[in-house]
């Protein structure tokens, strides 16, 4: 098999391992998880994902179909605004559905009957390492802050979310955050029958206190009488894909800069957004200094600065790894280069091509 750079390489074994975490915490803990379709959406490695997981949580009416048509199981609905259109068509897919606002609680809860109904709620503390991520940033429109309007709500609600985290590998910070939401919203937890803690929780990390972790949830859960939703999202895929890619050339100016076939404009884009590097792991602390940039026309089009052990040449191949979460969920057609292919490793080790993309898709997503 002739595998054409640049792709996207899943590798199942190292999913695995991810997920047979997730379902630790749900067996010790209780506390069941539901992917975050905004980060990962790639449905081929769905068959091993529900094995192991509870459902899907979206953020748009398309990703709830997907998740009731390629996942199944349980199939939560969140949006920051649905509209009239939405709603009619959610009722076919949604088992949950989560609202924003109370202004939209109540303009549809009506109208979606047949689904258990949450409501966002913004406590006002968060931890992220970026404003642009932090639900408590100033202004933020994310979730209802006003305890009042929850209270008169409570009686049209059976669950609440509470999205309060972004990259937070810290357990201390969790669990201390966790006491003030349950001494802040005992009173509303006590009267509901679920509630989710959003996703942002790196709790498949190596060195994250698992155990800790699971009794800490166990004892929110039972302190309230509530079923604890997780919504796993990079955490449910870390470690487990990367972005090939081979140097098509070598420019100087001052220092080498190798540029790849891809492009962190189109093909990672989360790490132009927020302004980090890219990891490449043959990358360390060797004496061949290299830029490694993209082949778009973006200036700043740049995975970052590496030490290579030896030197690149026409034709490396380099591999930038942790390439699943927020990319091909975000990867586009800027400049009109070659979309990535998806590759997935299966568990027996056989490659399976499961997406490439032409011109013609190129073509399609134009008028």
């Amino acid at each position: 098999m002739t595998l054409i750079t640049p792709y996207y390489l899943i590798n199942e074994r190292k999913l695995l391992k991810n997920l047979k975490k997730i379902k630790y915490v749900r067996d010790v803990s209780g506390a069941k998880s539901v992917l975050a379709l905004k980060c990962f959406s790639t449905w081929s490695v769905f068959d091993i994902m529900k094995k192991y997981m509870d459902g899907t949580t979206s953020s748009s009416l398309y990703e709830t179909r997907l998740g009731r048509e390629k996942f199944g199981k349980e199939v939560h609905a969140y949006s920051v605004a649905f509209s009239k259109e939405d709603i009619k068509e959610i009722n076919k897919y949604a088992d949950k559905i989560i609202f924003n606002s109370i202004s939209q609680l109540k303009m549809f809860h009506k109208d979606v009957g047949n689904m258990e109904i949450g409501l966002r709620i913004n406590p006002g503390i968060s931890y992220s390492h970026f404003d642009l991520a932090d639900p408590a940033r100033k202004y933020s429109r994310l979730g209802t802050t006003s305890k009042k309007s929850v209270r008169e709500a409570a009686h049209i609600i059976s669950g609440a979310m509470f999205h309060f985290n972004c990259e937070n590998k810290d357990f201390k910070n969790f669990s201390s955050t966790l006491d003030l939401i349950g001494r802040n919203y005992g009173d509303i937890l006590k009267n509901l029958d679920w509630v989710s803690l959003g996703g942002g929780l790196y709790f498949t990390k190596e060195d994250y206190p698992l155990d800790s972790f699971c009794k800490k949830l166990k004892q929110f859960s039972d302190k309230f009488q509530l079923q604890v939703y997780l919504e796993p999202g990079e955490t449910s895929i870390t470690q487990s894909a990367e972005l090939v890619t081979k140097v098509l050339d070598i420019v100087h100016n001052e220092i080498d800069i190798a540029i790849v076939d891809a492009s962190i404009e189109a093909h990672m884009l989360d790490l132009l957004i927020y302004r980090t590097n890219a990891k490449i792991e043959a990358a360390g602390n060797g004496k061949h200094k290299y830029i490694v940039a993209g082949r778009s026309c973006l200036a700043g089009d740049v995975f970052g600065t590496y030490s290579f052990s030896s030197r690149l040449k026409v034709g490396s191949i380099i591999r930038i790894s942790d390439a699943a979460g927020y990319t091909m969920v975000k990867k586009n057609w800027f400049n009109g280069l070659p979309m990535p292919s998806i590759v997935v490793k299966r568990l027996n080790g056989n490659l399976d091509i499961v997406k490439c993309f032409s011109y013609k898709d190129f073509k399609n997503s134009l008028s």
